[in-house]
């Protein structure tokens, strides 16, 4: 369905919850039923061989193999598109598939890629140490330390990475900034937006080329699927969607329907979140045995003009130091928590809290840990969607315990 024909295409003025719920969907469904049905098809057959010849010939827009799309995927491509007000999307089977596509279809040997140190660490990874045994050449930037970035550049190149707010510092990147740095240099840039969603910031707006989202997180909302999606332009994103199809990246049907499903609560469920974390943070910060918060809604935060001027709201996850305590005193703080269930992940319904020591970095000797600011008191705390007084309560009584 082209924008012409939704009311609640990418420049709608519509509000964001209704744009979430009718962007990229047909009035009228298969079976008239009032949800996208869940197509699990492989194959999707022809009447004849002219057909064949008519979609080969006049590229028409229907499916003939599952690893190129399927009707339920082009429904949310078309809504997640709309809510980060990009022309054209695409869904991958997790958030770091989309970010391998991406690194795959623009890089060749010998091409450089320019990343803010703070990045995912399994993007960091994937670029330095994967591709870079093909000859792709990637350079570590302090976070936010836009002259470094823009003094790394040469002509080779080709990408700046950047994720915002990032994880688990939550450093804010100025992406106005960031965007032009790429403008003035003819390099293309990409914002892992995944800890903002499009309902705190919307990078395209502000430049950026390539937005990248794990929907496991906060636009799933129940971690309950895996998905990863970019957006951008149609033009830019095409290389990437042959890719895609080369190498088999694609999103299952019931994960995507499941992120449809989620994504009718995703503004109600991301102003909780909004609201929880800022609540949680600021009581951390007032608590006599936390040494430091990490929160971008907090005037303490390193960047918290550019947050205040940049997004929405500040998101669900909030980072703290123990003050004085060891890596075994501050696991046990972890384990006296009664709410948050101790895990990975990040964005769902449920609380969820870990030592990023144990588990994100638990592949990091000390030193390399160390290196990248992971302290043994380190506690990254998810903030679910239960009320924000039983989490502050819960919270006391594992710091007083």
């Amino acid at each position: 369905m082209s924008d012409s024909s939704n009311p609640w295409s990418n420049g709608s003025t519509t509000g964001f919850s209704t744009r979430a719920i009718h962007a990229g969907e047909d009035r009228l469904k298969p079976g008239f039923a009032m949800t996208d049905p869940i197509f699990c098809a492989a194959t999707f057959t022809f009447a004849n061989t002219q057909a064949v010849i008519d979609f080969v010939e006049q590229k028409q827009p229907r499916e003939e193999y599952a690893r190129y799309g399927n009707p339920t995927e082009k429904v949310l491509e078309r809504k997640l598109a709309a809510l980060d007000g990009g022309e054209s999307a695409i869904v991958f089977g997790s958030g770091m598939a989309a970010v391998a596509a991406v690194l795959l279809a623009k890089l060749q040997s010998g091409d450089e890629v320019v990343l803010f140190d703070e990045c995912y660490h399994r993007t960091r990874e994937l670029s330095a140490k994967h591709l870079g045994k093909f000859g792709v050449v990637t350079h570590q930037i302090p976070a936010c330390d836009y002259e470094a970035m823009e003094a790394a550049i040469t002509p080779r190149t080709k990408l700046l990475i950047s994720e915002s707010p990032t994880n688990p510092h939550l450093s804010v990147v100025d992406i106005e900034r960031f965007a032009a740095i790429g403008r003035r240099h003819g390099v293309e840039t990409l914002i892992d937006a995944t800890l903002a969603t499009p309902y705190n910031v919307r990078p395209l707006e502000f430049g950026v080329d390539y937005v990248l989202h794990s929907c496991t997180k906060y636009l799933g909302g129940h971690n309950d699927l895996l998905a990863g999606v970019v957006i951008g332009s149609t033009e830019k994103l095409e290389p990437i969607r042959k890719l895609r199809g080369v190498l088999g990246m694609v999103c299952g049907p019931l994960n995507e329907y499941l992120l449809l499903r989620g994504l009718k609560t995703f503004e109600l469920r991301m102003q909780r979140h909004n609201e929880n974390g800022q609540a949680v943070a600021e009581f951390l910060a007032s608590h006599p045995r936390i040494e430091k918060v990490y929160y971008p809604g907090l005037p303490s935060h390193r960047d918290f003009e550019v947050a205040r001027r940049t997004m929405r709201g500040f998101g669900g996850l909030v980072t703290f130091l123990v003050k004085d305590a060891s890596d075994e005193q501050t696991g046990r703080i972890v384990d006296a928590l009664r709410i948050p269930r101790i895990g990975p992940s990040l964005g769902g319904a449920e609380s969820l809290v870990e030592q990023p020591c144990h588990m994100s970095y638990h592949d990091f000797t000390p030193e390399q840990r160390r290196a990248v600011g992971i302290a043994d008191n380190m506690i990254r705390l998810s903030c679910g969607l239960e009320n924000a007084e039983d989490l502050i309560a819960d919270l006391k009584q594992a710091l007083d315990h």
